[in-house]
C-alpha cells in the first residue's frame, strides 16, 4: 500500500523517525531546530552592521550639534550687529522712533546680555541636571529665537526682557554644547571598541583618555561649524544693510587717528551712516529670514540630535541631591588644574571681543570705513574655520601645544598692532587688516579647541562634566563683562 497523502502528526513515517532533510520528526524533534536562527545568520557580521549604525549615529549627532549651534550664533551675531549699527544712525532714530531713546534701550539690552550670565554659575547645572543635556541645548536655542522673534516690535518691554532671558540662556547653552560633545566622543569609543567592553565586562571602566582622539576630531568639526557663525552674521550686512550705508568719505570725515593713536574706539565717527533709510518692509523680510533660520536650528537639535545620556542614568546624575548641585562648582573650582586653565579661560573671552571689536571697529571700521566691516569679521570667522582643522595635529603633539600656539601667535599680533597705526581713509594698508583678522582666527580656533579638548580629557566623568564646562564658560562670561565695564556700548 502506498503511504497516505497527509501522514499523521507524530507517526512514524515510512522512512522512519527523520524527514527528508535528516532531521528528526514528531514529538522527539529538538526545539532548536524548528524556531532556531536562520541557516545563514552570522552573529558577528550583524553585531558589527549594529554598531556601525551607532557610530553614524553618533556622527550624525555631532553635525547636527555643530550646525545648530553655527546657526543659533549667526542668527543672534547678525541681528545684534544690524539692530546696533541702525539704531546709532540718527536720523533712522528720530524717524523712525522719535523720542523712544533708543541707545538707552541698547545699553539696558547689552547690560542684560553681558550682566546675566554672571549669575550663571548657580543655575546652570542645576538646569543641566533637570531637564538633560539634549532638551538644556533645546530649551537655550529656542530663547535665542525668542530674542530674535522679539524684534518685529523694538520697545522697551520687549527687547529688554528677552536680551536678560538671553544672557541667562548663554552659559547653559554653551555648557551644555560642551558635555554634549564629550559625551559623543565617549560614546564612539564604546561602539568602536565594543569587542573590548564585552572582554572587560560590564561594570569595567575603559581606561582614562582613551577617548581623547574621538574627541580631539569631534571639537575640530564642532568649531569648524563654530566659527563659521561669524561668516553668516555677516550676510544681513553684504545683502542688505550694505546698499543703505555712505562711503568712508563721509562716515570718517571727523576721525583723525586710528589703532593705537586711537582714544577710546571710532572717536569723531560721524552720527549719520544711512544715505536711505530701510524701508519696514524690507526689515521684516531679513528678520522674518533670521526667525526662519533660527526655527530650523531649533528642529536640527530637536530633531536630530539623539540623546546624550540614558533616563536611567538621567536620574543617576540626579542623586546627588539638588542641594549639592548648588555647592559642587565652587568644590571644583579648588581642582589645581582648573586653577592653572581659569587664565586661560578669561583670556578666551577677551579674545574674540577684541577680534570683534578691537580690530574690528578700531584698526578696521575707524580706517576702511564701516561697509568693509563685514569682510573683515568673514575673514576672522574663514581663517578660525579653516584653523580648527589644523587642531587635528594634536593626535601627534603634546596637549599644550595648541594652546601655547594659539597664546603665542595672539601675542605676536597685539605687540604688532601695538605699534600700528593705520590712517583714516586710505585703502593700500587694508590687505595687511584682512592678514591681521585672519591670523587672529588661527590663534582663537587653537585655543578653543586645545581647551575644549583638554578640559574634556581632563574632566571625563559624566558627574563633573556640565559643572567644569559651566565654569569654563562662566569665566568667558565674566571676560566678557570686564570688557563690557569698561566700553559701555561698542559703538559709543
Amino acid at each position: 500500500m502506498e503511504p497516505p497523502l497527509y501522514p499523521v502528526a507524530g507517526a512514524a513515517g515510512p522512512q522512519g523517525d527523520e524527514d527528508r532533510l535528516g532531521v528528526p520528526d514528531g514529538p522527539e524533534a529538538p526545539l532548536d531546530e524548528l524556531v532556531g536562527a536562520y541557516p545563514n545568520y552570522n552573529e558577528e557580521e550583524e553585531e558589527r552592521r549594529y554598531y556601525r549604525r551607532k557610530r553614524l549615529g553618533v556622527l550624525k549627532n555631532v553635525l547636527a550639534a555643530s550646525a545648530g549651534g553655527a546657526l543659533t550664533y549667526g542668527v543672534y551675531l547678525g541681528l545684534l550687529q544690524m539692530q546696533l549699527i541702525l539704531h546709532y544712525d540718527e536720523t533712522y532714530r528720530e524717524v523712525k522712533y522719535g523720542d523712544m531713546g533708543l541707545p538707552d534701550i541698547d545699553s539696558k539690552m547689552l547690560m542684560g546680555i553681558n550682566v546675566t550670565p554672571i549669575a550663571a554659575l548657580l543655575y546652570t547645572p542645576v538646569l543641566i541636571r533637570f531637564f538633560g543635556t539634549k532638551w538644556m541645548m533645546f530649551l537655550a536655542v529656542g530663547i535665542y529665537a525668542l530674542f530674535v522673534s522679539t524684534n518685529y516690535w523694538e520697545r522697551y518691554y520687549t527687547l529688554v526682557p528677552s536680551a536678560v532671558a538671553l544672557g541667562m540662556a548663554i552659559v547653559p547653552l554653551w555648557a551644555s554644547m560642551g558635555n554634549y560633545i564629550t559625551r559623543m566622543a565617549q560614546k564612539y569609543y564604546e561602539y568602536s571598541h565594543y569587542k573590548e567592553q564585552d572582554e572587560q565586562g560590564p561594570q569595567q571602566r575603559p581606561p582614562r583618555g582613551s577617548h581623547a582622539p574621538y574627541l580631539l576630531v569631534f571639537q575640530a568639526i564642532f568649531y569648524s561649524f563654530f566659527h563659521l557663525s561669524f561668516a553668516c552674521a555677516q550676510l544681513p550686512m553684504i545683502y542688505f544693510l550694505n546698499h543703505y550705508l555712505y562711503d568712508l568719505n563721509h562716515t570718517l570725515y571727523n576721525v583723525q587717528s586710528c589703532g593705537t593713536n586711537s582714544h577710546g574706539i571710532l572717536n569723531g565717527f560721524n552720527k549719520t551712516v544711512l544715505r536711505t533709510l530701510p524701508r519696514s518692509r524690507n526689515l521684516i523680510v531679513v528678520e522674518s529670514v533670521l526667525m526662519a533660520v533660527a526655527f530650523l536650528a531649533m528642529l536640527l537639535v530637536l530633531g536630530l540630535c539623539g540623546a546624550a545620556y540614558r533616563p536611567t542614568e538621567e536620574i543617576d546624575l540626579r542623586s546627588v541631591g539638588w542641594g549639592n548641585i548648588f555647592q559642587l562648582p565652587f568644590k571644583h573650582v579648588r581642582d589645581f588644574r582648573l586653577r592653572h586653565l581659569v587664565p586661560f579661560f578669561i583670556y578666551s573671552g577677551f579674545e574674540v571681543l577684541f577680534a570683534c571689536t578691537g580690530i574690528a571697529l578700531g584698526y578696521g571700521v575707524c580706517s576702511v570705513g564701516l561697509e568693509r566691516l563685514a569682510y573683515l569679521l568673514v575673514a576672522y570667522s574663514l581663517g578660525a574655520s579653516a584653523a580648527s582643522v589644523l587642531c587635528l595635529l594634536g593626535l601627534w603633539l603634546p596637549r599644550p601645544v595648541p594652546l601655547v600656539t594659539g597664546a603665542g601667535l595672539h601675542l605676536l599680533l597685539t605687540l604688532s598692532l601695538f605699534f600700528w597705526a593705520p590712517v583714516p581713509r586710505v585703502l593700500q594698508h587694508s590687505w595687511i587688516l584682512y592678514v591681521a583678522a585672519a591670523l587672529w582666527g588661527v590663534g582663537s580656533a587653537l585655543n578653543k579647541t586645545g581647551l575644549s579638548t583638554l578640559l574634556g580629557i581632563l574632566y571625563e566623568d559624566k558627574e563633573r562634566q556640565d559643572f567644569i564646562f559651566t565654569i569654563y564658560h562662566w569665566w568667558q562670561a565674566v571676560a566678557i563683562f570686564i570688557v563690557y565695564l569698561g566700553s559701555s556700548l561698542p559703538m559709543k
